[in-house]
């Protein structure tokens, strides 16, 4: 597999704690690999633009780019075309601003840098390096190429150099020392060790890689045995190691000739044997055993590493694309990454479990229990982030993985969490609602309303026109008991989108439904719908929820209004069907609120004629004409309504206010209340298919 080249959050700088060894030698102690921070990425500052002629060619496709940021290769074709022209002023122009839309994109940092080093601007390459390793250090290669740049650039006479470097390789290792493709920068932290003629630094970076498991473990390991024998021992190991391991082979060695001198004959009277001289070189066979010592100690960390690689081998080996790319990743990618980020979730809670047990009491006897005793980096909370941002370079256009990511944090620091969803909506996502209203979820949950009306503004701003995120904003206001704020958001929506009648007709029907309900002003929301009736007749909706309006106030004093309602509706273009159940309606508020026989009669003989003209037949329209009910579609509130063919696709079912059941399949506006006359309980009102009879008494016979 191809080492990982891109990579995730910003790490801490790693604090580089130098001593001295008895020649007097800095070198550095080794430093606990940082934990990523993803509250920490700044996004790439956009310099002025220096003076003089661009190229050609470059406003065109400058503009091509800039209009459609999301297309990729609108850009690409603009970075070609700056790199062939060789305009530097053009090149940085393009890459600040493509860098900024696609940071991850490691070879563009390299590409810049080399830009302004070719120029003679060094320091601005540094600065280039440096600004894409806050982007993404988890990079490798762009470690590498750092470093590479600062061995090409720096003075090594000057003793400030070696230390600079060191830092370099110090923070390097802090930001993507546990990335599983972090080889390279290993090996060339210690190469460049030995090169500076120091054995025991070398030897102490291998110390540490041998703790990670990384996809060459086993060269590392045969590295530094190498490193072991082509050395004293007492210059490549630690002070103290190496003293307490010679006495530990002296001593053995004593004993092995204890052993022999019992089996030799006795030596003449006289002749004694030599004492040891203090100042003799230490013997080849006492060294060797030395190294036999070290190796030994170091095979039990090697194995404990080995078994922690075998465990990802087969996660590490799904993952066919470990970089950044606009192309989609294909289903077996995606899984891959979920399965690999929950077994390593699942390795923290197992880590987690053994802890409380340990602190119960309990004996704990687990392969993860001597890794955190040997010091090998086999899980916990700094592995499980450094695997989420991993993921989240190649699986950066996918919003899942930054909701689980925060899902994990979100226990852990708020400000964490809200790092991620900044991430996510202002560099990756900004085109991602459902991301977007997450992180505005968030903080209202967490108690910022502030920044979850920014979120939510800047959200709109960016994608005019999508109706859920103006919902949102006026439930946020709702639920914070500003009712005026959220009745002023759906007003101006509703005055907006008068170029739009379905629109129109919706944010009315919001608006009409909140006056109602929370305002408690009918007469303000009659005129909402009656204002959108004027602009929408053809609106089933806007029928329906007046009609609904005037139902649900006080029988004594609305019972006009509810058969002006139906007048309106049946003057109305709306369908056929659905001017029958307009009419039912009207006839049904008549028998249950009518002051009179004679209004029931008439709006009878309305409701026979508007059948007659129709077409229809009365018993069958009564009803339900035998369609299923079935095949009634339900709005939000579980009432039956028409979705009318002009409303957007994605546009929310409007509800009605008061649901009524279901009656006539054939129209899927509002549901039919003939139902209601099916119903046993009405039987003795003659609502079935005898017809009329119980009301023959006053209802002629047909």
């Amino acid at each position: 597999m191809e080492p990982s080249e891109t990579s995730p959050p910003q790490a801490e700088t790693a604090d580089i704690s130098e001593v001295q060894d008895d020649n007097g030698r800095e070198f550095p102690e080794p430093v606990e690999m940082a934990v990523p921070d993803p509250a920490a990425f700044p996004i790439p500052p956009v310099e002025e633009d220096e003076e003089g002629d661009l190229p050609g060619d470059f406003e065109r496709l400058w503009k091509a780019a800039n209009d459609n940021p999301q297309d990729f290769t609108s850009w690409t074709d603009l970075l070609q075309y700056c790199e062939q022209e060789s305009h530097i002023t053009a090149s940085r122009k393009a890459l600040v601003a493509f860098l900024a839309r696609y940071p991850l994109c490691y070879g563009y940092w390299k590409k810049f840098a080399d830009l302004e080093r070719r120029a003679g601007y060094n320091d601005k390459a540094e600065e280039v390096c440096v600004d894409g390793l806050k982007a993404i250090p988890l990079s490798v290669d762009l470690w590498i190429h750092y470093i590479n740049l600062l061995l090409g650039t720096l003075d090594m006479n000057l003793p400030e150099s070696p230390r600079r470097i060191r830092r370099a390789f110090e923070e390097a290792i802090a930001a993507a020392g546990l990335d599983f493709h972090s080889d390279r920068l290993w090996d060339l932290y210690a190469e460049w060790e030995k090169e500076q003629g120091d054995m025991r630094a070398t030897a102490a970076v291998y110390d540490r890689v041998l703790k990670v498991p990384t996809q060459l473990y086993s060269s590392h390991y045969e590295k530094f045995k190498a490193h072991l024998n082509a050395s004293e021992p007492k210059e490549v190991l630690g002070p103290e190691e190496y003293e307490e391991l010679r006495a530990e082979c002296v001593q053995s060695q004593k004993a092995e000739r204890a052993e022999q001198a019992e089996d030799e004959e006795e030596r003449p009277p006289g002749e004694d044997e030599q004492p040891a001289d203090p100042s003799a070189k230490d013997s080849e066979e006492l060294m060797q055993k030395v190294r036999d010592q070290v190796v030994l100690r170091r095979d039990k960390v090697y194995q404990l590493t080995e078994g922690e690689v075998r465990k990802r081998w087969n996660f590490e080996d799904a993952i066919k694309r470990p970089y950044f790319h606009v192309k989609p990743l294909d289903r077996a990618q995606l899984r891959a990454w979920h399965s690999y980020l929950d077994w390593e979730l699942g390795q923290l809670g197992q880590e987690a479990k053994e802890e409380q047990e340990a602190a119960e009491g309990s004996e704990v006897i687990d392969s993860q229990k001597e890794c955190r005793e040997n010091g090998v980096e086999a899980a916990g909370d700094r592995r499980v982030r450094i695997l989420f941002e991993r993921c989240l370079i190649a699986c950066a256009l996918y919003e899942e993985f930054w909701t689980k990511y925060v899902l994990y944090l979100e226990p852990q620091s708020l400000d964490e969490a809200r790092g991620i969803f900044r991430r996510a909506c202002e560099v990756h996502l900004p085109q991602k609602h459902s991301t977007h209203l997450q992180w505005a979820t968030f903080e209202e949950r967490h108690g910022d309303l502030v920044e979850a009306r920014r979120v939510m503004e800047a959200l709109e701003t960016a994608t005019p026109g999508l109706a859920m995120v103006r919902l949102r904003r006026a439930g946020l206001e709702r639920r914070a008991g500003h009712l005026d704020e959220s009745e002023a958001l759906l007003r101006e929506a509703v005055a907006q989108s008068k170029e739009n009648p379905s629109l129109h007709a919706f944010y009315s029907i919001k608006l009409a439904r909140l006056l109602l309900k929370l305002v408690k002003n009918p007469g303000k929301a009659r005129g909402v719908l009656q204002e959108a009736l004027e602009i929408s007749p053809d609106n089933s909706k806007l029928h329906l929820n007046l009609l609904e309006l005037e139902v649900s106030g006080d029988p004594r004093g609305s019972a006009e209004s509810v058969q002006e309602c139906v007048k309106r509706a049946l003057a109305a273009p709306l369908p056929p069907k659905t001017k029958i159940l307009f009419s039912q309606r009207g006839l049904q508020y008549a028998e249950d609120y009518g002051n009179s026989v004679q209004s029931v009669l008439s709006i009878y003989e309305e409701h026979q004629k508007l059948l007659k003209e129709l077409g229809g037949k009365k018993r069958g329209a009564e009803n339900g004409g035998g369609e299923n009910p079935e095949k009634m579609s339900k709005d939000e509130d579980g009432s039956a309504g028409q979705m009318p063919p002009q409303v957007p696709p994605t546009m929310p079912h409007v509800p009605m206010t008061t649901p009524p059941p279901s009656m006539m399949g054939g129209d899927q506006g509002y549901g039919g209340y003939g139902s209601w006359y099916q119903q046993q309980q009405y039987g003795g009102y003659g609502y079935q298919n005898q017809g009329y009879q119980g009301y023959q008494g006053y209802y002629p016979p047909s």
